[in-house]
């Protein structure tokens, strides 16, 4: 059981022991794992009962020291109780610093979160964005809900998470919650990143996450395909709401920004690259890597129609980007006028980059994860979906050479 600790009073003989007095020590064992501290006490080892753990005899002397190591164990048993009502674990070692006093502060899940949220919070526009920072919150509001479902209670001390907590978790949040996978993956990271933050300022004696592996897998990534691509390329919007969004849209898919970027993109930022064609020359907003782009064709036809728009010359910007949600409704109608069954949104445009603009056509996953921005080289492998066409192309160069044996 959780709460089991046995108690010992035992003599200790020092290695060069000639005789007399040997100091009583007292060892607390829980679940195999001990803790020992002296009793400031000594007893001539022929006056000691080894099985009673209590010296012998009826003088006075004996009868003292045996209300002393009655007085030890009762306060054991005390600590250990207070351990229980808070519902703390019980550590041999955790148990002896209860009975010395020197207990740890005691810090709770939710507090921690809490804090760190508000931290968050103070560095939107510096560091963080707003949607990052909802994401939190509802993994703390995720989490409050599951204390109270699983453990009646808003809260619970750190010491209290372990491998059964976080798998609780994420049955939780896929059954009762009805969040996807990937969804839950998020927000099991969310609450790995405070673990981690107790275990760097070592609040945490073992790391909950030892042996959790996750087993979300990611969702395919939704992407045009070159005939889609070129469909939407060739197509005359005469609606101008539509033909400026789906400008946008496929300037990003000739370039691979997100929407945060494309929308802050200034005129200053397309200058001449390396090779002196026009390049872009970014930062990524959500993590300030540099990302650096060459200039397609397509792209910079699409540029030169916004010179002169008005939004572009009065805020220096390159494109005039609406709202996210009213560029992604407007897709749904573009996608309809030019026969494509996908539900578009405008992360797509980053994953057309990925797939059908980029890898399709034999650029180097390490170029993609460049002008991507990425930090990780297994981040780009996420939108960089093979293609069938490409294996099709690799495998007839094989052919080839086979061919020519």
């Amino acid at each position: 059981m959780r709460g089991n600790y046995s108690l010992l009073f035992y003599l200790r003989k020092q290695k060069v022991y000639k005789g007399g007095p040997i100091a009583i020590y007292m060892r607390i064992t829980v679940s195999g794992k001990r803790a020992e501290m002296s009793t400031g006490r000594t007893i001539d080892p022929v006056r000691w009962n080894g099985r009673a753990g209590r010296a012998t005899g009826t003088k006075e002397d004996a009868r003292t020291l045996n209300t002393y190591l009655d007085s030890l164990q009762n306060k054991v048993s005390a600590a250990h109780q207070l351990l229980m009502s808070a519902d703390r674990p019980i550590t041999a070692a955790g148990l002896l610093d209860q009975f010395l006093g020197r207990t740890k502060k005691s810090r709770y899940l939710m507090e921690l979160f809490a804090d760190h949220n508000r931290k968050v919070e103070a560095l939107i526009g510096n560091g963080f964005e707003n949607n990052t920072l909802k994401g939190y919150r509802t993994s703390e509001k995720h989490l409050t809900g599951f204390l109270r479902f699983q453990y009646g209670k808003p809260d619970i001390e750190i010491g209290m998470l372990d491998h059964a907590f976080i798998t609780g978790f994420e049955f939780y949040l896929r059954t009762e919650c009805k969040c996807s996978g990937v969804s839950a993956a998020k927000y099991i990271k969310h609450l790995k990143k405070i673990v981690n933050h107790c275990l760097a300022n070592r609040w945490l004696d073992a790391n909950p996450f030892i042996s959790y592996r996750s087993t979300a897998k990611a969702k395919e990534r939704v992407f045009l395909t070159q005939d889609e691509l070129e469909r939407m390329s060739n197509k005359k919007i005469s609606i101008e709401r539509l033909a400026q969004v789906m400008d946008v849209f496929l300037f990003c898919c000739y370039t691979g920004l997100s929407y945060a970027d494309v929308k802050k993109l200034q005129r200053h930022e397309v200058a001449k690259g390396i090779d002196g064609d026009l390049w872009i020359f970014t930062e990524r907003k959500k993590t300030d890597t540099a990302s650096r782009i060459p200039l397609l064709p397509g792209a910079a036809i699409i540029l030169e129609r916004y010179q002169d728009h008005p939004v572009c010359v009065n805020k220096g910007l390159l494109l005039p980007v609406l709202t996210n949600q009213k560029m992604n409704s407007y897709l749904k109608e573009i996608a309809d006028i030019c026969g494509i069954a996908k539900t578009l949104t405008f992360h797509i445009a980053r994953h057309t980059f990925a797939t059908t603009v980029t890898l399709s056509n034999g650029v180097p996953i390490e170029s993609v994860s460049k002008m991507l921005g990425h930090t990780n080289i297994k981040t780009t492998q996420h939108y960089a979906k093979i293609l069938d066409i490409k294996v099709s192309r690799d495998m007839a160069i094989l052919k080839q050479r086979l061919a020519g044996i």
